[in-house]
């Protein structure tokens, strides 16, 4: 089978080499590839690997209820497998699925202190069930968070190599326009990633047929399996409500004003219905929140309107699995990214600043035409993002950087179908060089 080389690889090297390494825990929706990641990581580095997955072994749930030590726990676990191999400094414990036994987080400890074996955890739905463990082991837990593939994942996967991304970031440093052989190749390439999303197993299938075939069928398999982690992990009446808000979530992307509003999801719905719906999906890693700004200032955080936001989906492709037949007809027959009123280029970019490890956020003056659509920090400068379906002029953008009204801001960024440009302080990406927005900042 096909292996995508990941981000999270070099992570886990990382870990790896760090004398006083953790357990780690590895947090991310549904089918991002954090399983076969760390498998293939194991692989590579020990003599043994004791992989136990709490969803389809339930009977490892008694692992723990002898107590938390290491010595318990690799007593039961050979009680119930006495094939499996535990050679100090040689072994690795992989906990999968731990969201079904988020106990077995307590003995994290326990591991820690006695250094024996090395333990990586994972799960889909962690940000969820945290609350369900015993004595979470604040201090002794390594983190590391995985998504969907990213556009650079992606042309690692393409055969791309670091030396060509360099030189994508050397043009975009220098505000020096790619060549006409770039731009036509890139353009392509991110046009298929667009449509297939980042979840690995339908890139590696579209890889392995070198066509699109099956993948729309597998975006939509894929959100039937992210509603049935709705019914199994959330609780009471929030299941409808939960379910209600995301499938509302294409239709008021496809509005004119995408803020998201709780009254266009159900009859007579309030916010004290809905309260905490929208956090339980941003925990599952299933969508992604842009907060609204009180003013386009410094700090974005202490800046956020409460209860208003728009939603994305954190993976572009389970929007596009989403649409109706014929927009998907419209995207695929004729590579039209512009329909829904630009939402899919706003959750493509939306994707890639969360992917860079940016959080979400955007301005929307009252009674007035001013609106801008993401805003990331560099140094002490707040930057606004712009994003165009077509390469129009950015007005909005144009009066954040010239007026005195905004001191902290000087400059900013539209991304459109168009090649690199810098005029007025704004400067032009094409869409798909997004993936490198923090490097680009980092270095501003």
């Amino acid at each position: 089978m096909l292996y995508l080389k990941r981000k999270a690889d070099i992570a886990l090297e990382n870990w790896l080499k760090d004398p006083n390494k953790k357990p780690l825990i590895i947090k991310g929706a549904r089918q991002v590839g954090k399983s076969e990641t760390i498998r293939h990581f194991g692989e590579q580095h020990y003599e043994n690997i004791v992989e136990i997955n709490f969803a389809i072994q339930p009977e490892f749930k008694q692992i723990t209820n002898q107590g938390y030590s290491v010595d318990n726990v690799i007593r039961q676990i050979s009680l119930l497998d006495s094939s499996l191999n535990f050679t100090p400094k040689k072994t690795l414990l992989f906990f999968d699925e731990i969201q079904d036994h988020p106990d077995i987080a307590t003995s994290f400890k326990s591991f820690a202190q006695d250094g024996r074996f090395d333990v990586i955890g994972s799960g889909s739905m962690l940000g969820i069930n945290y609350k369900a463990i015993s004595s979470f082991p604040m201090g002794y837990v390594n983190y590391h968070t995985m998504r969907s593939l990213d556009f650079e994942e992606f042309l690692w996967a393409c055969g791309y190599k670091q030396d060509f991304i360099e030189e994508i970031f050397s043009n975009i440093k220098g505000h020096e326009p790619f060549s006409q052989t770039v731009m036509y190749v890139m353009e392509n390439k991110f046009m298929d990633y667009c449509l297939l999303g980042g979840m690995p197993e339908i890139v590696r299938n579209y890889f392995e047929k070198s066509s699109f075939e099956g993948s729309l069928e597998m975006q939509r398999q894929l959100m039937e399996e992210y509603k049935m982690d709705v019914r199994k992990y959330a609780s009471g009446l929030d299941q409808a409500r939960i379910l209600n808000v995301l499938n509302s979530i294409p239709s008021q992307l496809a509005k004119e004003n995408k803020k998201f509003q709780i009254s266009k999801v159900a009859k007579k719905a309030t916010f004290k219905d809905y309260r905490g719906c929208i956090e339980w999906l941003n925990d599952a890693g299933i969508i992604n929140i842009c907060h609204a700004l009180h003013q386009p200032s410094l700090p974005i955080k202490g800046n956020y309107k409460p209860d208003v936001h728009k939603i994305y989906f954190s993976d572009t492709g389970l929007l596009i699995g989403q649409l109706d037949d014929e927009s998907q007809r419209d995207l695929r027959v004729n590579k039209n990214f512009g329909t829904y009123k630009g939402a899919l280029y706003e959750n493509i970019v939306g994707e890639a600043l969360v992917k860079a490890g940016f959080e979400l956020a955007y301005y929307k003056k009252e009674n007035a035409t001013l609106e801008e659509d993401f805003f990331v920090r560099c140094s002490d400068d707040l930057v606004p993002i712009e994003v165009k379906s077509s390469n129009s002029q950015s007005k909005s953008l144009r009066t954040l950087i010239t007026s005195d009204k905004y001191p902290q801001i000087t400059w900013g960024i539209k991304f459109a179908k168009a090649n690199i440009g810098f005029k007025d302080n704004i400067l032009t990406l094409p869409y798909w060089s997004a993936f490198l927005i923090d490097r680009l900042v980092k270095n501003a």
